[in-house]
């Protein structure tokens, strides 16, 4: 006796899912069965049960999943241009998401929430991108956007331009951000470089540098270590000294 054609098994399947959600949330879900339900947007009619496992095998984890471009989800058996841009789709949503999330916000007081942004932004990028958020004069985010891409050095993320598009917003402060695609998160000398004349810029400004966040496996904050202070207290010594 069958037990019923594949596609209305398949409906009744991913209703369950459904439903589970709908009681229990996320928590109730394992990650194949996560990204099973991300690839069905893609294939609606599809069980895609099989595809998920081996894009979990492949990859490692739902995190390097969703951190694959299109073009690598497709190498797995089974898996199309229409799942590949669901799951890229997914992504990008959660990205604007967060953006907006932050804005308005006082840094100072969701730190967390910018950290999230920028890792979920940042993390698992072949190439270094770097980004600027622009705050008021109660630290309250203005806007964000990446203004380099490539090797991050002081060769290319133009001081002078980031210091024109803070005052375009009536940005008071910065914080700046880049990515290791390496996962390492030890500051480079160019990374000390870097910060360092952002930080004067800044204060010639009359602005502040407020964070230099590296993203990789995990994240490394100028500002936390302690660093972002003793460089400031440079760069104010080297402005009294020239007044």
């Amino acid at each position: 006796m069958s037990g019923g054609s594949e596609e209305s098994r398949t409906t009744g399947h991913r209703q369950r899912l459904r439903d589970r959600f709908i009681e229990n949330g996320i928590q109730a879900f394992n990650d194949t069965e996560i990204l099973e339900i991300l690839l069905s947007f893609g294939t609606p009619r599809k069980d895609c049960k099989l595809e998920a496992r081996s894009l979990l095998k492949s990859f490692g984890s739902l995190a390097a999943v969703l951190d694959a471009e299109s073009s690598q989800l497709q190498k797995t058996k089974g898996v199309g241009p229409k799942n590949g841009f669901a799951i890229e789709f997914i992504k990008s949503i959660a990205n604007r998401y967060l953006q907006k999330r932050i804005q308005a916000k006082n840094y100072l007081s969701s730190s967390a929430e910018v950290v999230d942004y920028l890792s979920h932004s940042m993390k698992g990028l072949p190439v270094e991108i770097f980004k600027v958020i622009y705050l008021d004069s109660s630290h309250a985010i203005i806007d964000s956007e990446t203004v380099a891409e490539g090797t991050v050095n002081i060769n290319n993320v133009y001081t002078r331009e980031i210091i024109k598009r803070a005052l375009k917003r009536n940005a008071v402060a910065l914080i700046v951000a880049h990515n290791h695609p390496s996962g390492s998160l030890t500051p480079s000398a160019q990374d000390q470089h870097l910060t360092r004349s952002l930080a004067l810029a800044c204060i010639m400004m009359q602005m502040r540098l407020l964070d230099h966040i590296i993203i990789g496996d995990g994240h490394y904050s100028f500002a936390d270590q302690g660093i972002l202070t003793e460089i400031n207290t440079w760069c104010n010594s080297i402005t009294s000294d020239q007044l």
